[in-house]
């Protein structure tokens, strides 16, 4: 199978370009500068390698850097941002900093005839961040790109095929970037996009069907998309031998649980245990009032009780997880920064003992696992649920979490979950939920005033939840849920819609 190498330089996009290079359909994976040789790489096999941006300044001493010899290893190299200065440094360039020359932001570019470039046109705009620029090309590279402030905007080297732009064209504001990426791949690395969905699909299921054979199999299915098709993947592959553990905290959306089960039980046939443990969740959560206390608590629980289960099995020779590759480029490699620690790749504690740990989605990005699902059969409203935070509703609680709350947060969510439905407005969000705080306020009802809860609608759009712009749903549709919510719901006198986007907030409230 081709593959292209992303070569991590503590860039925040590293994900979205190995994502980019696969909806390509050439096969991409990621790995810190630190972890890998040039002599490695070429015996690897790579048809091509990106180097990622960074933070850095190619100057500073404890920046990253990498062997020069990579640049004559005869592997085409695209270098982006702080890539692209890395390569000039290597190659005996001369990068500067200097106030005039920064650029944030969606930046006209002006281009040269270059195969880079086959298919864009003379001026497009593309997206730049950074201070320091390229003020003098090595030897044997030419430039082929400018800006207004950004002498070398791009170069290349045709002879070593090496190529470097100061700009991202992996964003979608690089209104061209798809272009250049496609012509990096089929027309310099030579690539033919053979990296298919229904091949890893195929190859897993008979991976595991070999590799599994006679073994019992356990895995903690929470309902999301990850561990769905996972469970369903393995069940294709070795039937009954899958155990799996639906631990249900409580803290799932209504009607969630049941769905769960149903589909699972009923649809697949699957060997599914379903743990009803909302009183001891709750019982652990009480009083409890800070976010990050209320999310480590369901953590630590959800494994007391999964190893309650566990125990009451007997042997199990292998636990099954469903780690999707963000999981593990996340959860940091080298000197990576750690962004995030999965519970799916520290795995659980050694209380309970596994012969062997099993990932079958470990390669895949999360769209990825979403069209494994598809051809899984998984139900469409399964596989194309919105991202629900493992802590569940406890997370869309301010302040302790109650029985009472979580029957009216579920009544709420579920109200403008079908609004927007009705409406017809799911296209145009990417998620959408609804928040109960504990911000009480005065209301009338009839003749009467009340005093109650405040609930917040919040729906976002973005591409990859990194950033996110709030979604401007239709007035009507807004007021339709909130006349709902307040009418239908005992004990909420007010609604409100967030309007913040990300940054400065988060999507999530807690």
């Amino acid at each position: 199978m081709e593959k292209i190498l992303v070569l991590d330089f503590g860039g925040q996009y590293n994900q979205l370009i190995a994502r980019k290079v696969r909806e390509q359909q050439v096969y991409a994976e990621i790995k810190p500068y630190n972890t890998i040789t040039p002599e490695e790489i070429k015996s690897a096999g790579y048809k091509g390698v990106i180097f990622t941006g960074g933070p850095n300044s190619v100057y500073d001493e404890t920046s990253p850097h990498f062997d020069p010899a990579v640049l004559d290893i005869g592997v085409p190299i695209l270098g982006i941002c702080y890539g692209a200065q890395l390569m000039a440094y290597m190659a005996g360039g001369e990068i500067t900093a200097a106030e005039n020359s920064s650029e944030y932001g969606k930046t006209t570019v002006a281009v040269s005839e270059d195969i880079l470039f086959k298919g864009v046109p003379a001026e497009s705009i593309c997206w730049m961040s950074h201070t320091d620029f390229i003020k003098t090309p090595p030897a044997g590279f030419r430039v082929t790109a400018r800006s207004a402030k950004c002498p070398c905007a791009a170069m290349c080297d045709e002879t070593r095929r090496l190529y470097a732009v100061q700009f991202h064209p992996e964003v979608t504001h690089s209104v061209y970037g798809v272009q250049m990426l496609r012509n990096f791949l089929f027309e310099i690395c030579g690539c033919a996009g053979d990296w298919r969905i229904d091949d890893f699909l195929e190859r897993s299921i008979s991976k595991y069907h070999s590799e599994l054979a006679g073994k019992k199999v356990l895995l903690a299915l929470s309902g999301g998309v990850d561990s769905s098709v996972a469970a369903v993947l393995l069940h294709k592959a070795i039937g009954q031998n899958l155990v799996c553990v639906f631990v249900d905290h409580g803290l799932l959306r209504k009607n969630e649980g049941d769905f769960v089960e149903r589909t699972f039980r009923e649809k697949f046939g699957m060997n599914l245990i379903r743990v009803n443990a909302g009183d001891r969740f709750l019982a652990k959560l009480a009083g409890v009032t800070e976010p990050e206390r209320k999310r480590k608590i369901i953590g630590e629980e959800f494994i007391r009780v999964f190893e309650d289960e566990a125990k009451k099995l007997g042997k199990i020779n292998v636990l099954a997880q469903g780690t999707i590759y963000p999981d593990v480029v996340e959860s940091g490699r080298g000197d990576s920064a750690v962004i995030k620690s999965h519970h799916n790749v520290g795995g659980l504690p050694d209380v309970i003992s596994f012969d062997e740990i099993v990932e079958p989605l470990r390669e895949l990005f999360k769209d990825e696992v979403r069209q494994t699902g598809e051809r899984l059969g998984i139900p469409h409203e399964l596989v194309w649920r919105q991202p629900f935070p493992g802590p569940g509703l406890a997370v869309r609680i301010t302040g302790e979490i109650t029985r009472e709350k979580l029957d009216i947060l579920r009544e709420a969510d579920a109200i403008f979950r079908e609004e927007v439905a009705n409406a017809g407005a799911e296209s145009m969000t990417d998620q959408y939920f609804a928040v109960l705080t504990d911000q009480f306020s005065v209301g009338v009802m009839g003749d009467a005033r009340t005093y109650g809860r405040t609930v917040v609608l919040r729906a976002v759009t973005t591409d990859d939840f990194m950033t996110a712009e709030w979604t401007r749903l239709p007035y009507e549709l807004i007021e339709k849920a909130s006349n709902r919510i307040t009418n239908e719901i005992k004990g909420v006198t007010r609604v409100v819609y967030d309007v913040t986007s990300k940054p400065p907030a988060t999507i999530e409230w807690e």
